[in-house]
């Protein structure tokens, strides 16, 4: 039911200003050691620091002192707190218990200590030896009749070397079995970009930001999850650039920016305007809506015959499939585009318009449209709308998909990926004389079907929070009871350590702001950004314990007590001892892009991996970037059915829960809420504030889905359309509901019914 202690408070203001730095200072305090932290803070994404362990924004080429938002700041308050998760902790607390708590009590508890082994005897973690774990590990894997019997997932927080040598051993061992987090977030974007320009990444750098006179923000909000993307965009507008927001809720950081480093506007509390136009799309409507845009574009051109207003040459000389595209969009009608994207004719030739006037287009797009069925055909249709003006390969213009977690496109670069490239297996191969294996491995989806029908029977986890990052938490918590061996690789406690297999281990490891010593003295990893861009990272703080070990060595240590013969293949200690080893390693086999790595990191701001797209070189299946065409598709729902999106508070990142308040929407001491239209509310005779009861609705569904006791909140997001915050509307998500192509859960578009709540018998 509804939590009493809860407040409602609209917000009405600018994003960032001293709301932000008061909810820094708060966070600082709540995780005491603030001197630490405030000495740790100056350090993050400066030259001789440590990559923020938060969101993949890039960093500019001369960082100022405070390179660093109110999330960082929240990031690492939480990795420098002096809060320590010991071996008592555990005596004092059973599993059982510790699932009583909320996610955000879990976090708050502190840094890991000590690797813990679970009995299932007084259902407590205990104390293990490190080579006791690893030795438990090993044999699990090596007692497997099948490689393929085990998952390795892979958070995006890992570093490119401890990536590179996780996927190295799970190769060596015989799987490609390597699900991770892009399969739940930006694996759309890749695919969708791949076919249309032969690259899965973006096309931008942060300097492409200075020179675009127009962007488009696409299902994305920055203030809360990418928030140093709000001084771009700030510097930006400042310049005369136009941005167009297409976002089913109004957020302030796409609206207005106060930066907390200005102090004339910190004084006045004037903030930037940013969005010059804002199009509340309905949830799943951005396809139509970027159809209805190009429509006028071709309409336009249709009518200047003497002066066409599409590049025809670039068309002609870079592109396939033009004319297939124009004849499917020119027999779109317009009421089908207008009903299921909710806007109006006029209000997407304001957009059109405001593409005709730029010389340079910037289009970036984030889990809004990653995460729903025709995801990859909506992104292929944002680069539609790039070519038709050859906004690729070029100043100021491109594509950016803003991927959130720190090194999440750089494990993928590494091979972290269920779909290796045979060339990639062949380099391997080569560097490390072994037969990689060739079949196709499980991604995130496959791997939670493999752990439910017994396919899959160990779980090896190098970070994050798996249990509350996928959908159908009921079926993924089981899932993971199913195994025979659960292993989690953490800094700090969370659910996937409590929803565990018959055995489970629990190992610590150092966290991105602390010093790594190894034999040959302190060592630094690298990150690639959001832009290719790759630098390194070297932590400034003690370790939390004496007993954390650092990714790579975790990694060794199973691979040497699993591989058997196939350990003698790669020195993993000599690599472990230096890390310019894994890096060397990394470059013979991926010489194109990594050549010279040691070398090329001692520049300032590291260096760029470079991009085929962004140089004009097609890597696609015609020779050429391709024009793809997509219906639009009807989206219309039962009569008395909403839309529903996830999508996280500003005090969240990812799966981890900072605080329970949501300052940008004006929720306070709750995640207990679903945001509705007043219409919505009142057709169903539910006032504001009231307890709701939210069901999803799905072909997948045996039993209904029920998500009980959320606060119903009057919000300005379209007719149609309701939003509810993740982890907690995940039990909304069928893991069998996923993107075309993708396989991508479905997160942004779950249909619902609410109705008033119903007392539990």
């Amino acid at each position: 039911m509804v939590d009493d202690q809860a407040r409602i408070q609209p917000f009405d203001g600018p994003a960032g200003g001293w709301g932000a730095l008061k909810s820094s200072a708060r966070h600082l305090a709540k995780n005491k050691g603030v001197a630490r932290s405030l000495a740790t803070l100056m350090k993050v994404n400066q030259a001789a620091g440590f990559d923020c362990p938060g969101c993949a924004w890039p960093e500019p080429d001369r960082p100022q002192t405070f390179e660093f938002c109110e999330n960082g700041v929240k990031h690492v308050a939480a990795e420098a707190t002096p809060k320590r998760v010991t071996p008592a902790f555990f005596a004092q607390h059973s599993v059982a218990d510790l699932r009583q708590q909320s996610d955000q009590w879990l976090e708050a508890q502190g840094r890991l200590t000590h690797p813990m082994r679970y009995n299932p005897a007084g259902d407590r973690y205990e104390p293990v030896a490190w080579a006791d774990a690893f030795s438990m590990i090993g044999q699990a894997l090596r007692g497997l009749s099948s490689p393929n019997q085990a998952l390795f997932y892979t958070s995006g927080r890992t570093s490119n070397e401890a990536a590179f040598l996780y996927q190295l051993f799970v190769r060596m061992f015989g799987t490609n079995n390597l699900p991770d987090c892009s399969n739940m977030c930006h694996e759309s974007s890749g695919f969708a970009l791949t076919e249309s320009i032969g690259i899965g990444k973006g096309t931008v750098t942060l300097a492409d930001f200075e020179h675009a006179d127009a962007i488009f923000v696409i299902g994305q909000n920055p203030g809360s999850n990418h928030p140093r993307m709000l001084t771009t965009l700030q510097h930006a507008a400042q310049r005369g650039c136009r941005i167009v927001s297409l976002n089913p809720l109004r957020e302030p950081g796409l609206e207005a920016f106060v930066h907390p480093q200005s102090v004339g506007q910190m004084l006045t509390g004037r903030g930037t305007p940013i969005s010059s136009l804002y199009l509340q799309v309905l949830v799943g409507g951005d396809l139509a809506a970027i159809k209805g845009i190009m429509k006028h574009l071709l309409e336009a051109d249709d009518a200047s015959p003497r002066k066409p207003v599409l590049d025809h040459t670039f068309i002609h000389e870079h592109t396939s499939g033009f004319e297939e595209f124009a004849r499917e969009l020119n027999g779109e009608s317009w009421d089908a585009i207008e009903t299921q994207s909710g806007l109006s004719r006029e209000q997407l030739k304001q957009a059109a318009d405001v593409y005709l006037g730029a010389d340079a287009v910037i289009a970036c797009w984030a889990m809004g449209l990653t995460q729903n069925k025709h995801a990859v055909a909506t992104i292929q249709q944002v680069v539609n709308l790039l070519l038709l003006r050859g906004h690729l390969g070029r100043r100021g213009a491109g594509a950016c998909p803003v991927r959130g977690h720190s090194n999440v496109q750089g494990d993928r670069t590494m091979g972290i990926t269920e779909l290796p490239k045979p060339a990639f297996l062949d380099a391997l191969a080569r560097e490390f004389d072994f037969d990689p294996p060739r079949e196709h491995g499980l991604d995130t989806v496959g791997a939670i079907e493999a752990m439910i029908n017994g396919k899959a029977r160990v779980f090896i986890a190098m970070g994050g929070n798996f249990v509350l990052a996928t959908p159908d938490t009921a079926a993924t918590a089981a899932a993971m009871r199913q195994c025979d061996l659960t292993v989690n690789v953490s800094t700090k406690l969370n659910r996937s350590h409590l929803e565990h297999g018959r055995a489970a281990l629990m190992l610590p490891c150092l966290g991105r702001t602390e010093i790594d010593v190894q034999a040959s003295g302190p060592q630094k990893v690298t990150v690639e950004d959001s832009m290719s861009m790759v630098h390194a990272s070297a932590g400034r703080n003690p370790p939390a314990s004496e007993h954390l070990l650092s990714e790579p060595a975790i990694v060794a240590g199973m691979a040497k007590a699993t591989l058997g013969e196939h350990a003698a293949k790669v020195a993993w200690d000599a690599l472990v001892a230096d890390y310019t080893r894994i890096r060397a390693h990394i470059a013979a086999v991926l010489p194109e892009l990594f050549h010279d790595y040691n070398q090329r990191l001692e520049q300032p701001g590291g260096f760029y991996l470079g991009n085929s797209a962004g140089r004009r070189q097609w890597h696609t299946s015609t020779g050429k970037a391709r024009f793809i065409p997509a219906a639009v598709p009807d989206l219309t729902l039962p009569t008395g059915q909403l839309r529903m999106m996830t999508m996280r508070t500003h005090d969240q990142f990812n799966t981890t829960i900072y605080d329970n308040d949501d300052r940008y929407r004006g929720v306070y001491g709750t995640r207990q809420v679903i945001f509705m239209h007043a219409d919505d509310l009142a057709q169903r005779g539910i006032a504001d504030g009231k307890s709701v009861d939210v069901q999803s609705h799905s072909d997948h569904d045996d039993e209904p889905r029920i998500a009980r006791g959320f606060r119903a909140v009057s919000f300005d997001v379209p007719r149609g359309c309701c939003a509810m915050y993740f982890p907690e509307a995940n039990v909304l998500v069928p893991r069998q509901s996923y993107a075309i192509g993708s396989r991508t859960p479905l997160s942004k578009f779950v249909p619902v019914t609410v109705s008033k709540a119903q007392a539990i018998p």
